[in-house]
């Protein structure tokens, strides 16, 4: 399952741009997911490690630490609504990639070669996804902001603008 061809910055910044364009304008997961399906090379990690590392920068953006931790326990319950875990391996890849944003931002390696190797299928991208789109809304409700700030600040660290993001409020005319 190891990469077979070297990621440019011009893909990660293409994934990042995707997702959290998508994410601020409040897209559906599922239309997000096909505009990101055909940058997923065939038994590779990428873009799910470029998504668990917003996931991660989300957790960031909340700020979560030891001392005032996100509560992870129904996490996806609260901020997954359209989520479409049904069976217990999706539920178990879903957790997974919780996990893993989690300890992505805790500075911890979380084998994801060791972990996909098992799974059946090719979708570690997806729940990545899932994970970025429930850290992103976790944050923007812990210091209650609107999603799209949340985003906009990802962006932000990585050099992006998200489009089709609302910008500033437009001014009113006096007549």
């Amino acid at each position: 399952m190891a990469a077979r061809h070297r990621r440019t910055d011009d893909d990660r910044r293409t994934v990042i741009e995707i997702a959290l364009s998508g994410l601020a304008r409040g897209d559906d997961l599922g239309d997000i997911a096909a505009r990101l399906a055909p940058l997923h090379p065939r038994h590779d990690t990428f873009p799910g490690e470029v998504l668990l590392d917003l996931a991660a920068d989300a957790i960031g953006v909340s700020g979560a630490s030891r001392q005032s931790p996100l509560e992870f326990e129904g996490i996806r319950e609260r901020y997954l609504p359209d989520g479409i875990a049904l069976t217990k391996a999706q539920h178990h890849k879903s957790k997974f990639a919780l996990r893993a944003a989690a300890m992505v931002h805790g500075g911890v390696d979380p084998g994801l070669l060791d972990e996909v190797q098992w799974w059946r299928s090719d979708d570690l991208w997806y729940w990545s996804l899932e994970a970025l789109a429930a850290y992103i809304r976790a944050a923007a409700d812990r210091i209650t902001e609107p999603v799209e700030t949340v985003c906009r600040r990802i962006a932000d660290e990585h050099g992006i603008t998200p489009t089709g993001a609302a910008g500033p409020p437009p001014r009113h005319r006096t007549r």
